[in-house]
């Protein structure tokens, strides 16, 4: 498969990963007989998978050296942080109003790693 191929695969996957946290979240706070269906269950896996999947194949097809390109070490830190972040507002937390604020710091961290994807900047200036 080509690099275009995978990256245009990688960003549909990022696109629709997103998207469907983002709802899961907005399900959360309305406390939605939605976020309990058994697709919403299965689905973030699929596509997180495909996205995982494209991730690696990309740095496989051209290799990148995280001491090198530090941009990419910043993204890799940047969505194990969004994975936890997700996992307290859609599982582990507690508390509504923690759900709702690691909610909100995964939306600020996704932003962060599109930015250091777009910039191949991880300090932003």
């Amino acid at each position: 498969m080509s690099y275009a191929a995978l990256k245009i695969i990688h960003v549909i996957s990022v696109l629709f990963s997103y998207l469907l946290f983002t709802l899961r979240g907005m399900w959360m706070m309305r406390d939605s007989a939605t976020s309990r269906q058994r697709w919403v269950k299965i689905l973030p896996h699929i596509i997180d998978t495909i996205l995982l999947i494209s991730a690696v194949s990309l740095i496989l097809l051209t290799p990148q050296y995280l001491q090198i390109n530090t941009w990419l070490g910043a993204k890799i830190g940047g969505l194990l942080l969004y994975i936890i972040l997700g996992l307290v507002a859609l599982r582990l937390g507690k508390t509504r109003k923690i759900k709702i604020a690691a909610w909100i710091a995964a939306q600020i961290v996704f932003l962060y790693i599109i930015l250091v994807a777009v910039t191949k900047n991880p300090t932003l200036i």
